[in-house]
């Protein structure tokens, strides 16, 4: 029986707003009453809320998980004449914020079946110009932390976590962006925890770095009009952390939801071996900021899939070494193999809190029905 036909987005930001528009709109007027959009009070109290809930000292609010990245490298020293090791299968700031520095990003393969930088091969990428490494929890998954953490321990690096989709992953009980020197997220809005615009976090247990971290997305600015440092204009907008404040009391039932969601997926799908359903780790207790299955016609799948009206989206169709803008890395086609496979057979579907069963086994039907697509 052909299943009615439904209109399923990727994602619907509309559906959660639904639920939370009064205390919104009651949080943002009353940033507009106070009229203090910059540093305003709800700063400082989101602040200390992601601290307590990554468990981490400090929190330092920023403009978003770019420049959290960006200014979490600036402060550490990174610069021209620097390697810094990472993933080569990630959002595009994960290596250009090192790059803009005028530092070297060092590629790193990932694991086949989590995407994550496989941290078996991180060694082997030290050089005596090495400062650091950056892994990125993916999709909601944390890296494997503890050889990672190893490594750079007895190596004398810094690792700043790119937890830009996993706020609320834990790794062996800990918290994502808890176990670096610095971790690093972002509000986007379409991550778990979004934003009404850009905005970004970082972390540390450093009380000192963070004392740095706070004068540098300040231009540096120990005390008012005293420039220690040069920094960058990286704050987090007052209205940004108001509405956050709001979302964040939710954030743990939100990704309740998308693990049950998940699930059932992963029992819709257990029959069909040619979708690869993700694989998260013993260790790891994930978020699903992306449900990302893989497909051996992921073209075919996504056309069709479009075609029936449901939402899906390719992260990331290019491996980072492939980009035209880092060409002058000297990378070539088949350097990182399983980045460049993930690359073309990675699907990501909905997965948002407010999907029903009916919308998830739709999308389900849909996704099976496509391997029939031109075999």
């Amino acid at each position: 029986m052909t299943p009615r036909p439904m209109h399923v987005p990727l994602l619907d930001l509309k559906a959660q707003y639904r639920t939370l528009e009064p205390e919104m709109r009651e949080a943002v007027d009353a940033v507009f009453s106070g009229q203090r959009f910059i540093n305003g009070a709800e700063v400082a109290a989101l602040e200390q809320q992601i601290a307590a809930y990554c468990q981490s000292p400090v929190a330092v609010g920023a403009s978003s998980g770019t420049d959290a990245l960006l200014m979490s490298l600036m402060t550490l020293g990174v610069g021209v004449g620097d390697e810094v090791i990472t993933t080569p299968y990630s959002f595009f700031a994960t290596a250009s914020t090192i790059w803009r520095l005028g530092a070297t990003p060092v590629f790193v393969d990932i694991e086949p079946d989590t995407y994550n930088i496989d941290a078996s091969r991180i060694e082997a990428a030290i050089t005596e110009k090495t400062r650091g490494i950056v892994p990125v929890h993916l999709f909601g998954q944390t890296a494997d932390m503890d050889p990672i953490l190893e490594i750079a321990s007895r190596r004398g690096l810094f690792v700043i976590e790119d937890a830009a989709q996993s706020l609320g992953a834990r790794y062996r009980g800990r918290p994502a962006g808890s176990m670096g020197t610095i971790g690093c997220f972002s509000f986007y809005p379409s991550k778990n925890l979004g934003a009404v615009g850009d905005a970004g976090m970082v972390v540390t247990a450093d009380e000192a770095l963070g004392r740095r971290l706070a004068a540098c997305r300040q231009h540096g600015e120990a005390e008012k009009y005293l420039h220690e440092s040069v920094g960058g204009n990286f704050r987090l907008d007052t209205i940004q952390a108001a509405a956050l404040l709001v979302k964040l009391a939710h954030l743990d039932e939100w990704h309740e939801a998308r693990r049950r969601h998940a699930a059932r997926y992963d029992s819709l799908f257990a029959e069909h071996e040619r979708i690869v359903t993700p694989v998260i780790r013993d260790t790891n207790e994930t978020i699903y900021n992306q449900y990302t299955v893989r497909l051996p016609q992921r073209s075919e799948s996504k056309q069709y899939l479009l075609d029936h009206g449901v939402g899906c989206e390719v992260y990331y169709p290019l491996s980072l070494h492939q980009q035209p803008c880092f060409s002058p890395l000297g990378y070539g086609p088949g350097d990182f193999p399983e980045s460049e496979k993930a690359a073309a057979e990675t699907l990501a579907i909905p997965v948002y809190p407010e999907l029903t069963d009916a919308q998830i086994d739709y999308v389900a039907e849909q996704l099976i029905a496509s391997l029939a697509v031109g075999s």
